[in-house]
């Protein structure tokens, strides 16, 4: 397996990552756990989850992926061998994801709770990336001291966006340069 740096942070990850979006919806616990070991095996060691998944996305089934990686890390005592990335989710109507039934934002009560919840669910103290899954548009720009803050207390070193440049962190201005598209979900 060919590993590549994750950005300037020292972390290695393999070339190639698990996506795990099907984890306790079309795959059971059981073979989860089978498709993680075999990653490993042949050297994967990034797995992709998210707050929402698995997919389709259903109250019912909300969280699961992240409580099979969790069961498994548990099981293995593996998690200093992998990287795990996780995301939260942005604007939304599903209110099924927020403890008090709000529609999703990434307003930092929200996510403070997805962290929470991420943590508690993959049974570990931190996750190694961060990412917002689809910008909360119309929006404001994350800025770097919002994100310091979860970094500094260990929770999540790495926080990225998996829709957004690196230059989008570090401004407290709103992008009016965003495109209008909006997430399915919204």
């Amino acid at each position: 397996m060919e590993y590549r740096e994750l950005g300037r942070t020292g972390v290695k990850v393999s070339l190639l990552s698990l996506g795990t979006m099907t984890f306790g919806e079309q795959n059971s616990e059981a073979e989860g756990h089978a498709q993680l070991d075999y990653a490993v095996e042949r050297g994967i060691n990034l797995f992709d989850a998210a707050e929402l998944y698995p997919i389709p996305p259903k109250p019912e089934t909300q969280g699961r992926t992240e409580a099979i990686i969790g069961s498994w890390l548990q099981s293995r005592g593996m998690r200093d061998r992998v990287v795990i990335a996780t995301k939260a989710i942005g604007r939304t109507k599903m209110s099924w994801l927020r403890e008090d039934g709000s529609p999703g934002r990434q307003s930092r009560a929200q996510l403070l709770e997805a962290v929470d919840g991420s943590l508690k669910r993959l049974k570990t103290d931190y996750i190694d990336v961060y990412q917002l899954h689809w910008p909360d548009r119309p929006m404001r720009i994350i800025s770097r001291g919002s994100t310091t803050r979860i970094s500094k207390a260990n929770r999540i070193p790495f926080p990225r966006s998996s829709t957004r440049s690196p230059a989008s962190f570090g401004s407290e201005k709103s992008d009016s340069s965003a495109s209008p598209m909006r997430h399915p979900g919204a």
